[in-house]
């Protein structure tokens, strides 16, 4: 006689030996199996993991130095504490107004410019429908990266002499009347590097984006074409939102970043007579530390400048989640 299901009985439950129930030794010998299957690939990211820790996380403890007054004579652990005083003193620094103009100004001008020029230059060259054309533009707009600033800077400094192809240029198109010498000017400093920088990057800024652009669905395009919209329409109201995660996570990159000059652009170019105009928060920190020996000052500086990127990082963060819906954490 078949068993017949009671009226709001309740199902059995599965046994514990079911193959959907895992227990902890089944999940230990999972993850083991795992490990063992992507060995090589472990051991790659081991390394990366290895090297961060050596050269990123033990240094840390040499932090404590911009509370002592440190001595390369002493161990850090025999200098005696000093609590804030190198905090104060560099905020009662006679250069603080120039070196924080300068930094500010260089970085928050790159940001505005040089922040939107890649994508706009991925935007367009998304359109270019000729291959063997756009493979030459993308070659010759990643090359300036992979030159350092040490071959750079030469280039640049030849370039910008009183004898130098610019003022060559300028002087047989009659726009000047005599050379300039571009880098022995604080004037001109800020554009020189600058615009040095957009060049040298903006191209390899640009392939990230280029990466998400070819993520975008293309029936997305082709809804927009039957709807009848045109080339720039269609980078405005479907390639720039579909890419906007992206360009949000860079924006708050950037924004952190904002106090960093880029050190060896700035080392490269800079001399005594543009520097009222080069002297930012980087070179300030190696000028005070590694060339005069006040190691503790300038451990102080660098970490109250890493103190306030943080600080914009999380507002950055914060304000990217509220518009843009994207964020970091």
């Amino acid at each position: 006689m078949e068993n017949k299901k009671v009226a709001g009985a309740q199902p059995a439950l599965a046994p514990l030996t079911s193959p959907n129930f895992e227990t902890g030794s089944g999940k230990r010998s999972s993850l083991w199996k795992r490990l063992v299957a992507q060995r090589h690939l472990q051991i790659m990211a081991l390394l990366g993991v290895v090297w961060m820790i050596i050269f990123n996380y033990i240094p840390m403890y040499g932090i404590i130095i911009a509370f002592k007054e440190f001595n390369i004579v002493k161990s850090i652990s025999e200098a005696p504490w000093v609590g804030l005083t190198h905090f104060r003193e560099f905020l009662d620094d006679d250069n603080l107004v120039n070196v924080i103009r300068n930094t500010l100004g260089i970085s928050l001008i790159k940001l505005f410019i040089g922040f939107p020029l890649p994508i706009i230059f991925a935007l367009f060259l998304n359109e270019i429908r000729n291959v063997r054309f756009k493979k030459s533009i993308q070659t010759i707009s990643y090359l300036p990266h992979f030159l350092s600033w040490v071959v750079l800077g030469g280039i640049l400094a030849t370039w910008l002499a009183d004898v130098g192809i610019i003022n060559n240029i300028l002087l047989a198109l009659h726009l000047i009347d005599q050379p300039i010498s571009y880098l022995a000017e604080p004037s001109y400093f800020w554009t020189i590097v600058i615009s040095s920088d957009i060049w040298k990057e903006l191209g390899w800024s640009a392939i990230i984006y280029l990466a998400a652009i070819s993520g975008v669905s293309p029936e997305m395009y082709e809804a927009a074409t039957i709807d009848g919209a045109g080339r720039f329409q269609k980078m405005f109201y479907v390639t720039l939102p579909s890419i906007k995660s992206t360009i949000g996570i860079l924006f708050i990159l950037a924004v952190s970043g904002v106090l960093n000059s880029n050190f060896d652009q700035i080392l490269v170019l800079r001399n005594s007579l543009n520097d009222s105009a080069s002297n930012v928060i980087d070179y300030y920190v190696y000028y005070t530390g590694i060339l005069n020996g006040r190691f503790s000052y300038s451990t102080a500086v660098g970490l109250l400048k890493s103190v306030i990127a943080m600080v914009l990082l999380v507002i950055a963060n914060q304000v990217s989640k509220k518009i843009n819906d994207t964020s970091l954490f």
